[in-house]
């Protein structure tokens, strides 16, 4: 493979930076933005003018052609001593404004609107796209700002209630995501093949037996009091051995139905997340040329971990040391990120 294609570049102001001395670019689906963290040197490659990176620089992050970041510089620490000069160059995608910023909306309440409206408006007032590709939602009954939340607090409430995750892409909008939406990896994870190490914690100190979704909703003309207004659903797992209940209070209206969903959901994630597992293989590539990348279907064979099967790649890092170009792969069941799982086995 040509070494152009893994030559990364960062591009601010239009001008074309390289020559990194370690690189590290990070995509999650469980977090709103990417990160990226490049080192370099103070003579930039093919450039004869000083210019400086600045924190606030509007940046973008490619590795050969493929753009895989969109955002801003946030830091950029110069380090010299007598003999050289280095900088390192920290960013990360448009996003990051969502979930480190105030919601500011006026007025700040909806009422019966589909998840996507209300995201759109929260999003806009720091000037974010939303690119969509879920099937629409029931509308909501009504959805307040919490004074002091952030814009990501205030959408990730919503994403809670209706089961829903959001990420970024690669240019730095907010996805209200679909799990393998980025398609089906054309490599797999082999034991013996292509996997450097493993990594699998096994955690399942957030996992239950029974998980309880209470809430309120409110009356209606034929209903009123504590029968209509108190919700309560529950979803149970008999595989699991002893009796470890959960109770999660619903904040925002809720009805029967979305309760149900969210019990079989919590249970569906919580036990995915448990499985959750670390692979890091070599490269950035796969044997097609193109990048892993999250949001994808990759299958995973690996026996000592008893893994056959497809599995969600949830997390990709790309990184550059002295030891070579590694990518970091974070795999989970497909589930976890399902909207409407298989319902749980109940009592």
């Amino acid at each position: 493979m040509d070494e152009q294609d893994n030559r990364v570049t960062l591009t601010v102001n239009n001008l074309e930076y390289g020559g990194w001395k370690s690189v590290e670019i990070s995509a999650d689906l469980e977090r709103q933005f990417r990160t990226f963290k490049l080192d370099i040197t103070w003579q930039w490659p093919g450039q004869t003018t000083d210019q400086r990176i600045k924190p606030g620089d509007p940046c973008e992050v490619r590795i050969g052609k493929d753009l895989v970041l969109t955002g801003y510089v946030f830091k950029a620490p110069i380090r010299y001593d007598g003999r050289q000069i280095s900088l390192t160059v920290e960013g990360s995608s448009k996003t990051q404004d969502l979930v480190d910023c105030a919601a500011t909306n006026r007025p700040g309440q909806w009422q019966e609107q589909p998840l996507l409206t209300i995201v759109q408006a929260l999003a806009m007032e720091y000037s974010q796209m939303v690119v969509n590709e879920i099937p629409e939602t029931a509308r909501l009954t009504k959805h307040t700002i919490v004074p002091g939340e952030t814009v990501f607090q205030s959408i990730d409430r919503l994403l809670s209630l209706l089961r829903v995750f959001s990420t970024d892409d690669a240019e730095g909008r907010l996805v209200l995501a679909k799990p393998g939406s980025g398609g089906r990896a054309s490599d797999a994870l082999e034991l013996g093949k292509n996997i450097l190490s493993a990594n699998a914690p096994m955690d399942y100190s957030q996992v239950f037996s029974e998980y309880r979704v209470i809430g309120q909703q409110k009356g209606t003309d034929k209903q009123s009091g504590a029968a209509a207004s108190e919700v309560e659903s529950v979803s149970a797992d008999l595989t699991f051995k002893r009796r470890r209940t959960t109770v999660i209070n619903e904040g925002t209206q809720l009805t029967f139905e979305l309760a149900q969903q969210r019990a079989q959901w919590e249970s569906a994630t919580r036990m995915g997340r448990a499985l959750t597992t670390t692979y890091q293989v070599q490269g950035w590539r796969q044997s097609n040329g193109d990048l892993w990348r999250h949001n994808t279907l990759v299958k995973v064979k690996d026996p000592v971990l008893g893994f056959d099967e497809d599995m969600l790649i949830s997390k990709v890092t790309y990184s550059l040391s002295a030891q070579g170009s590694v990518t970091t792969l974070q795999v989970a069941p497909t589930h976890t990120f399902d909207a409407s799982p298989a319902p749980a086995k109940k009592t």
